[in-house]
C-alpha cells in the first residue's frame, strides 16, 4: 500500500498552506489524529484528524463539506464538544478536519469510575449531547445533528479550573459522512459495534434515541467496566443478536460491589430498550433524572447532620462532644473504603455550610484521643499545578502526633467550594468513626483556624481563578509531600512544647 504523504511528520509541506504536521497522535475506525502547528497563529498547537474515507466522488465531497460546515458551527455552541477550526481535503483525496488540541485522557482509560465521578461525567456529556439534538441553524433552517458514534473512545476528558473535570465530545457529524460515503461505494456499515443501536445495526434513518441507546451503553460501562452484553465473538452477526434480541444483563449482577440509586439503574436500563419509542425521547429527560440523582444523594449525606440536637457548627472550640443519637445517625459514606484514612467533606447544619474532616481510626485510639491537643497549617503552592496541602495533627500523650494530610487539587470545582467555605469558617469539626465494625461515629471534636490562615485561604482561591489550566496535579503534590516531611520536626517540637497549653 503506498504511503500517504501527508501522514509523514517529517513532510516539511504545509497542509492547506498553515499547517506544519509534527507526529501522530491517534489512530482509530475513523482515521488518524495528528499533532500539528498552526502556522498562521504563531505556531499554536491544533489537532487534525485524517478521515479514513476519500473524497474523489463529487456526492462524497459535497456530503463532506455539509456535514463539516455543520459540525464547525456546532462545536461553537457548546463548551462539550471539541471545537472545529477548520476543514478541507489533502491532495491525497483525504477529508481532514482540524480541531483544538487538549491535553486529557480519554474516558476509555478511566472507566469504571465512582458513582459522584459518574454523575458529573454524564451529566457533562448529556449537556453536550442536548445541545447537538437541538440543532445548528443554517440557511434559515435548524438542522439536529445525530453523533452515530457515541462511545468512551470519543470522550475525552481534561482539567478545568471551574468545573474541575471538563467533557468533551468528539466527531460529531463525522461517522454519518463516513457511512454514507462507505455505502455510497460499497454498502458496507460503519461503526463501533458495541455502542450500536438496533436501528443503526438495521440500516434504519437515525435521530437522537439512537445516541440515546448508546448513551446508555456507555453509562453501563462506566458503572461497571463491562458492556450490557457478552457475546461470544465481536462479528457483526454475534452483536446484531445483542443488540436487537437479547436483554442487557443487570448492572447488579455484572458487579455486585457498587450500589446505585434504584432511579439511576432504571433509567439506564430505559436508555437499552430495543425499540426507540420505549426509551427516554430526549436527552433533557436524562438530564433531568441525574440532576435529581445529585440533589438526592447530596440530601442524604447531610440529612443526619441537620439539626435535632445541637449542630455541628455550635461545638464549643477546644472541646470533645460525645455523640448523642442524632450523631450516631451519621454513617460511613458507601463510596469510600474501610481503613485508617480521613478525607474532606462539604456540610449542612442549622448555621449553614461548613467543611469538616472525616476519619475512621481503632475505637480503642479515638477513646484515647479525648483530650488532645488540635493544630492545623494549609500550604499552597501554584506551579506546575495549584494545590493545597490541608494538615491537621492531633497531638497528646502518650500517643504523640496523629498526622492527618488532605491534598486537594485547586483546579477541581468541588475544592474550590471547599475551600472558600473552610475560610468562612472559624474552626471545623473531626468525627470520628471507628475502624471496627459496625463502623460507628463516636466522636466529634473541633480545630479552630486562625484568622490569617483564613485570609491566606481566601486570597489563594482567587489566585487559583486566575492561573492558567494545568494537566501536573501529581507534580504538585510530590512537592508538597517532601515540604510536609521537611516541616514535620519543627510541627512536632512546637507541639511538644505546647502540651499543657489548652487549645
Amino acid at each position: 500500500m503506498k504511503k500517504n504523504s501527508f501522514a509523514s511528520p517529517e513532510n516539511k509541506e504545509l497542509l492547506a498552506n498553515r499547517y506544519q504536521l509534527k507526529k501522530l497522535i491517534g489512530k482509530g475506525g475513523m482515521g488518524e489524529v495528528f499533532l500539528a502547528d498552526d502556522v498562521l497563529l504563531g505556531g499554536t498547537p491544533v489537532a487534525i484528524k485524517f478521515l479514513s474515507q476519500t473524497v474523489a466522488n463529487p456526492k462524497v465531497q459535497a456530503r463532506f463539506n455539509r456535514e463539516a460546515l455543520l459540525s464547525a458551527a456546532l462545536s461553537q455552541k457548546s463548551i462539550h464538544i471539541v471545537r472545529a477550526y477548520d476543514y478541507g481535503v489533502s491532495q491525497n483525496g483525504k477529508a481532514f478536519y482540524v480541531m483544538e488540541y487538549l491535553s486529557g485522557k480519554s474516558l476509555k482509560d478511566l472507566i469504571p469510575v465512582p458513582l459522584p465521578i459518574f454523575l458529573t461525567l454524564a451529566r457533562q456529556i448529556c449537556l453536550g449531547l442536548q445541545c447537538a439534538h437541538q440543532g445548528v441553524s443554517m440557511d434559515g433552517k435548524i438542522y439536529p445533528l445525530v453523533h452515530r458514534d457515541i462511545k468512551p473512545a470519543n470522550i475525552i476528558v481534561i482539567p478545568d479550573p471551574i468545573l474541575g473535570q471538563l467533557v468533551k465530545i468528539f466527531d460529531f457529524g463525522i461517522a454519518k459522512f463516513l457511512n454514507s460515503a462507505k455505502q455510497l461505494n460499497t454498502k458496507g456499515f460503519h461503526g463501533t459495534l458495541p455502542y450500536c443501536s438496533p436501528e443503526q445495526l438495521d440500516g434504519e434513518e437515525l435521530d437522537s434515541r439512537s445516541d440515546i441507546y448508546s448513551l446508555g451503553v456507555m453509562m453501563f460501562e462506566m458503572l461497571t467496566g463491562q458492556k450490557p452484553w457478552q457475546p461470544e465473538t465481536d462479528y457483526f452477526g454475534a452483536w446484531y443478536k445483542a443488540h436487537l434480541f437479547e436483554k442487557p444483563r443487570a448492572i447488579a449482577d455484572v458487579n455486585p460491589y457498587i450500589k446505585i440509586p434504584q432511579q439511576l439503574d432504571d433509567l439506564i436500563m430505559a436508555c437499552l430498550q430495543k425499540k426507540p419509542e420505549q426509551r427516554p425521547q430526549n436527552v433533557g429527560k436524562i438530564l433531568q433524572v441525574l440532576v435529581n440523582i445529585e440533589k438526592s444523594l447530596q440530601t442524604t449525606t447531610v440529612t443526619s447532620l441537620k439539626t435535632k440536637s445541637p449542630a455541628l457548627s455550635s461545638l464549643v472550640p477546644g472541646h470533645s462532644e460525645k455523640i448523642t443519637n442524632t450523631y450516631g445517625e451519621i454513617v460511613w459514606p458507601e463510596n469510600k473504603p474501610i481503613g485508617e484514612i480521613v478525607f474532606p467533606r462539604l456540610i449542612d447544619t442549622a448555621k449553614g455550610s461548613m467543611v469538616s474532616l472525616w476519619l475512621m481510626l481503632p475505637e480503642q485510639e479515638i477513646n484515647k484521643r479525648t483530650d488532645t491537643k488540635r493544630y492545623n497549617q494549609f500550604i499552597f503552592i501554584t506551579s506546575p499545578h495549584p494545590m493545597l496541602l490541608w494538615l491537621t495533627v492531633l497531638y497528646n500523650q502518650p500517643l504523640g502526633a496523629k498526622w492527618l494530610p488532605c491534598y486537594l487539587d485547586m483546579q477541581n470545582t468541588q475544592n474550590i467550594k471547599l475551600v472558600t467555605t473552610l475560610a468562612a469558617n472559624k474552626s471545623y469539626p473531626l468525627i470520628f468513626f471507628t475502624l471496627e465494625s459496625p463502623h460507628n461515629c463516636t466522636k466529634i471534636l473541633t480545630s479552630t483556624i486562625a484568622p490569617s490562615q483564613r485570609q491566606k485561604l481566601k486570597t489563594w482561591v482567587q489566585q487559583t481563578q486566575q492561573l492558567p489550566s494545568s494537566s501536573q496535579a501529581q507534580a504538585s503534590k510530590q512537592l508538597l509531600k517532601q515540604k510536609y516531611k521537611q516541616m514535620q520536626p519543627q510541627i512536632l517540637q512546637h507541639l511538644e512544647s505546647q502540651i499543657k497549653v489548652v487549645v
